[in-house]
């Protein structure tokens, strides 16, 4: 089974129908499952004096206010269907993660089969309430978030009428950009083992090792912030990939799937041929006369691995050569 790579490029389009077209276009060709937007209405999300988080301030206009900043950042529907059009000629899904109860709406009605719960929303019990009674598959995020609160989150999804075996956690932080040492990746597998759900990881880390990490540890779904460019004016460009590293996450991904392999532990038909160059066989210590038994004095262990196994040591020791062996040659 492929992890679901979601690339996130959330509000990184700044507004521009044609800068998201070429984010849908750098995802395709990076190899993601999905690109994902945001669907929100400012006048639902944020009340006209919300401050901006410390990151934002830091990335945009400091007089500015986040209703202000997320008014600018909005979709409407006729956009949405746009995107999604392209998103179909590409052969990527679509996805919007929505931010208020009219975003789920408008996101039912154009036909999402996978609604992804931002950390935020973890503790909104109307907005759980309404994505549960979809019955759609889901994804949820749980930056900030302890296990009481992701427990409360998933019975309201279940209760609500979502199948449990059709939501996937992700472990998550909220910081943009996390810092190394608090993204706690092993937080994952308790959250996998403490509720019996598949688990991913959504990063806001610098670079491509952390989530590559994540998908060795068990994570199903891996999403991750790009941009076209980390230099673009906005909110969260400078926490996110561009397209070169986009691509080596993916690909990087997709090689750690391969090398996990079935589990198995046998010989594989690459190193099959080794085993007569690696291992050693029973051979004559100097040379050794018909009817000499064979003895510590005159036996040893050599390569190659053609002959006897040095494991059947016990059973030659004491037993009588049938035949004239030269030094070195295989008993």
């Amino acid at each position: 089974m492929s992890t679901f790579v979601i690339a996130e490029a959330g509000v990184n389009h700044n507004g521009s129908i044609e800068i998201a077209k070429k984010l849908i276009d750098v995802a395709s060709q990076a190899g993601a499952d999905a690109v994902k937007f945001q669907t929100f209405k400012a006048k639902n999300l944020v009340s006209k004096n919300a401050q901006k988080a410390n990151y934002q301030k830091e990335t945009t206009d400091e007089d500015e206010s986040q209703y202000e900043m997320i008014k600018k950042l909005e979709l409407d529907v006729d956009t949405h269907k746009e995107l999604m059009r392209y998103c179909d000629e590409k052969e990527i899904i679509f996805l919007s993660t929505p931010f208020d109860l009219e975003s789920i709406e408008i996101l039912d009605e154009l036909g999402l089969e996978i609604f992804k719960i931002p950390s935020g929303e973890i503790t909104n019990l109307p907005y759980l309430r309404a994505i549960g009674r979809l019955k759609k598959r889901v994804i949820l995020s749980t930056g900030m978030a302890d296990l009481g609160e992701i427990e409360d989150a998933l019975d309201l999804l279940v209760d609500s009428g979502t199948k449990r075996e059709d939501i996937t956690v992700l472990h998550a932080n909220t910081m943009y950009p996390t810092p190394t040492e608090d993204v706690n990746l092993r937080a994952m597998q308790t959250i996998a083992s403490a509720f019996g759900v598949e688990v991913g990881y959504s990063d806001h880390t610098l670079g491509i090792e952390v989530p590559i990490a994540a998908v060795a540890m068990g994570a199903r779904v891996i999403e991750k912030h790009f941009t076209l460019d980390r230099d673009m004016e906005g909110p969260d460009h400078k926490a996110s990939l561009e397209p070169d590293e986009l691509k080596a996450m993916v690909s990087g991904i997709r090689n750690i799937e391969k090398a996990l392999g079935n589990g198995i532990k046998k010989p594989t038909p690459s190193e099959k041929p080794n085993i007569e160059v690696a291992r050693k066989s029973i051979v004559a210590s100097r040379d050794i006369q018909k009817g000499e038994p064979f003895s510590e004095n005159n036996i040893t262990v050599k390569r190659p691995g053609s002959g006897i196994t040095p494991m059947r040591w016990d059973e030659i020791v004491g037993r009588v050569a049938q035949r004239d062996y030269k030094a070195d040659e295989l008993i």
